[in-house]
């Protein structure tokens, strides 16, 4: 991509952006992607959605047996074949996993950590076709592709915010449009969504497409769970609690402010190990979303191999889905891959982790040869392969 280096924010800079919008108010860019032609067709999106382990859902407002009806793929012919010109949406998880093109767009989103992005969704619609007012609990960016979608924004809603009944979907029962936030967007426009905004975004006179990057936003209760579980597998058996303070007894039946106060402290000295939640954020935010897309080579790479194959030419790239990250320490560094940590060099580490294509320049750097073969191994890293003929299904989501 040879405008990688540019932001699709409309002449914004990040810092004014991040200061002013992300996770503040939505923001309309009209134009962020000019010119935008779209690297995937809606037959090309449906044949995703008839593979397996590709993560798809059809959202019909009539469905065959209800209103508001999801189904979940993989789907066949037969379903595309019986769906009307209107009122219906596919979406497909993580097109970016498996179109390249589609996932070169992330390049311009590097202005937020790349441990911070998720996916690209995808979403088709036919006239008519949405998934109802709702609201999500993640940053997004929704890029129109295609044809044209109607957005609707409203309010920041609550979490108990009431949701329509007996549906497939969790659609706003009350949905108020908020003033002036009513825009008609055109391929190439981009709206950004702070988390749990209101919005309603219906596909207009023409098919249409919409691609949704979002981003990795783990619960408050996710995040205490794993970092509890992590942390207990790190502490000695030996850890317990003590009160060698310990007073007679009055009641020998009371739990006292003086004991609560003892165990609150020593959770806390626990708790509080800035090095061991490094390790633990670390190997969290890079776990993939779909392990089994990672898959090791038949035959185990040995660094002697590897190294002859890059000096050759031979590249390599991370995996589709592969996630990394880096952390700085004293005197090394932890690479994270894929929910695994590995100590290295910081030079390393942050090649690794940035780097869309690995050369043999990658060599130079210390302990690089046993990391790679490592990393090829457990399927993180994978050689590059000449481009061939794309053979994805030719499904036809138009057909009546």
């Amino acid at each position: 991509m040879t405008e990688h280096t540019r932001l699709p924010l409309g002449g914004m800079s990040a810092d004014t952006f991040l200061r002013d919008y992300w996770q503040k108010k939505p923001l309309l860019i009209r134009g962020a992607f000019p010119d935008f032609e779209s690297p995937l067709e809606p037959d090309e999106l449906a044949g995703l959605a008839c593979e397996e382990n590709v993560e798809a859902r059809l959202v019909e407002l009539e469905g065959p047996d209800k209103a508001w009806q999801v189904s979940h793929g993989p789907f066949d012919e037969e379903t595309f074949a019986r769906l009307g010109r209107k009122d219906w949406s596919l979406l497909v998880q993580a097109v970016d996993h498996y179109v390249p093109d589609v996932a070169e767009l992330l390049e311009h989103f590097t202005f937020i950590p790349r441990w911070r992005l998720d996916d690209i969704m995808v979403s088709f619609a036919p006239p008519g076709g949405n998934v109802g007012a709702h609201v999500d609990n993640y940053d997004v960016f929704l890029l129109q592709a295609s044809g044209q979608r109607r957005w609707q924004l409203g309010d920041v809603m609550p979490e108990d915010a009431p949701i329509i009944d007996g549906i497939d979907l969790r659609i706003l029962a009350d949905f108020q449009v908020s003033n002036d936030q009513d825009w008609l967007l055109e391929p190439g426009d981009m709206l950004y969504l702070p988390p749990r905004v209101a919005h309603h975004g219906i596909s207009q006179s023409e098919d249409c497409m919409t691609f949704s990057v979002g981003f990795r936003a783990p619960s408050m209760d996710e995040m205490v769970t794993s970092w509890a579980d992590y942390l207990g597998e790190q502490l000695d058996e030996s850890s317990r609690y003590h009160d060698p303070d310990l007073e007679a007894a009055q009641d020998s039946a009371l739990i006292n402010d003086t004991t609560l106060a003892r165990v609150r402290q020593q959770m806390l000295t626990a708790l509080d190990n800035p090095e061991q939640m490094a390790q633990w954020f670390g190997r969290t935010m890079t776990q993939v979303k779909y392990p089994d897309q990672l898959m090791p080579p038949i035959t185990p790479a040995r660094e002697e191999t590897l190294r002859s194959a890059l000096e050759e030419g031979d590249l390599l790239e991370p995996a589709p889905g592969s996630r990394l990250a880096w952390h700085p320490e004293d005197e090394q560094a932890t690479l994270f891959v894929d929910g695994d940590g590995y100590p290295c060099s910081a030079a390393l580490a942050k090649r690794l982790s940035s780097a869309r294509i690995l050369d043999q320049e990658i060599l130079a750097l210390e302990g690089a040869g046993t990391l790679l073969a490592t990393l090829i191994n457990r399927g993180s890293l994978r050689w590059v392969e000449e481009e061939e003929d794309d053979d994805t299904d030719d499904d036809d989501v138009t057909e009546d």
